[in-house]
């Protein structure tokens, strides 16, 4: 008899550079805490980033920038990361890289501005009528199907809504029917019908039923308070990039040219600044009325210098726009050409005109201490035992060559304990597969004694 285990479908989170970043880790003062959060060390660049949060928090940082300087693997991305963190989902955040605005299909200036955008929120307050409620009867009524045939369609549906101030019993259009099958409704589901549009949310199950036995891991809900038909303020997060594209696609009609056509059209195109005038001025009509309120987000431009000189004029203009987000600007350069104006030789690789805008946070390298805490950190998150022997020999390394080198050598050490029957890593591993790879710095030394040998 043959057994086999079946394994789970579910997806496993994938661990990434940067998953062990949770938050700045600042105290209730805006003091960083030395180890919190995910984030080692870097104390000063942590409390200036701790400030920009506060200032975009409070709506006075818009259309300001904020360049991260640093060697590699100091901490600029994951601090960026964490900034992300601190402001929560609500606010936009637009990570991309220098190299990005070079595209055969698109202008630069066009990927610039459609990340512009996506990094800006709106937050649309609708107030809408809705009947609201648990559902204690659903009822489709079947007539005959006026094209012919021996099918029936449903001619109307009768839903009784329950809250805990009362019951109502209404009848709704077939359309409506159509909408509760897809949402999967059931009677004993707490749901919401939108009078205007006919849109139906199911909210969960009413937590009535929560003693039930159910295979499904089902979301249990109160009943709803108050009156089953009320006005409910709806809010709805929107970037601007989302209103461009919304509006810049042409909406073709269902026959199968109109498809063929959006299908084969899957090449990106440039929204017009016309449109985007027109949004804005929408827009600025929905603020002015209350209607809605501008979220500044953050922009976080990784590899800074690898942009050119067209791109910084246009940057200037971008970032003193009316509408314009909060740009976070990274590199690792220190006095370097800018790229498209090879005579002019600057800091950072910036023009001299954009450094005047920036303020500017510095990163440091790590010391061996704090090596020590984020590789101890890194094998948490990616699930390793390791002994402190070879945490201090995997710092040595870090200290030697990169911490990013380090912090790459444990899955390859684990792999070997797991091999040498072990399930912590050992010195002994770490000392194996640092005989097995090479950092940076050893292999351009082989490399260049080779050359020195072959000019001899």
């Amino acid at each position: 008899m043959k057994i086999e285990e079946v394994k789970s479908t579910v997806k496993t989170q994938r661990i990434s550079s940067h998953s062990h970043i949770k938050g700045l880790g600042l105290d209730e003062n805006g003091i960083p805490i030395q180890a919190a959060a995910g984030l080692v060390g870097q104390e000063n660049a942590r409390e200036a980033a701790g400030i920009i949060v506060e200032m975009i928090k409070s709506k006075k940082m818009a259309g300001r920038a904020v360049l991260m300087a640093g060697p590699p693997g100091t901490g600029k991305t994951a601090i960026a990361l964490a900034m992300a963190q601190e402001l929560g989902n609500k606010v936009p955040f637009c990570p991309m890289v220098g190299s990005e605005v070079f595209s055969s299909e698109i202008k630069k200036t066009e990927v610039l501005m459609e990340n512009f955008r996506r990094a800006i929120g709106l937050r649309i307050k609708e107030t809408k009528e809705v009947y609201e409620g648990e559902v204690t009867e659903l009822t489709p009524f079947e007539t005959e199907n006026p094209m012919g045939g021996l099918g029936k369609t449903v001619s109307h549906v009768v839903i009784s809504l329950k809250t805990a101030k009362g019951t109502k019993q209404l009848k709704l259009d077939p359309s409506i029917h159509e909408s509760l099958v897809k949402e999967k409704v059931e009677v004993g589901d707490v749901i919401y019908i939108e009078a205007n549009s006919g849109a139906v949310k199911r909210q969960g199950r009413s937590d009535t039923y929560a003693t039930e036995f159910d295979l499904e891991a089902e979301e249990y809900v109160p009943l709803p308070k108050g009156d089953v038909h009320k006005k409910k303020e709806v809010i709805q997060d929107v970037t601007l990039h989302d209103l461009d594209v919304a509006n810049a696609r042409p909406q073709g009609g269902q026959d199968i040219l109109s498809m063929m056509g959006q299908l084969i059209k899957s090449k990106k195109t440039e929204i017009t600044d016309k449109l985007r005038v027109e949004i804005n001025k929408v827009v600025n009509r929905y603020i002015d009325q209350g209607f809605a309120e501008l979220v500044p987000g953050v922009l976080f431009i990784d590899e800074v210098h690898m942009l050119d000189i067209e791109t910084f004029t246009y940057l200037h203009q971008a970032l003193e726009s009316a509408i314009a987000p909060i740009v976070v600007f990274a590199t690792n350069r220190g006095r370097c050409a800018v790229r498209g104006a090879s005579d002019i030789i600057s800091p950072h690789g910036l023009p001299l005109d954009l450094l005047d805008r920036l303020l500017i946070v510095r990163t440091s390298p790590y010391n061996v201490n704090e090596m020590s805490q984020i590789i101890k950190l890194r094998a948490q998150t990616e699930g390793h035992n390791i002994d402190s022997e070879a945490l201090t020999e995997l710092s040595k390394i870090g200290s030697r060559s990169t911490l990013r080198y380090a912090v790459q050598l444990l899955t390859p050490a684990a792999l070997a304990a797991n091999v040498n029957g072990r399930s912590t890593i050992t010195k002994e591993d770490i000392q194996e597969v640092g005989e097995l790879f090479l950092d940076a710095k050893s292999s351009s030394k082989i490399l260049s004694d080779q050359a020195a040998k072959f000019m001899k």
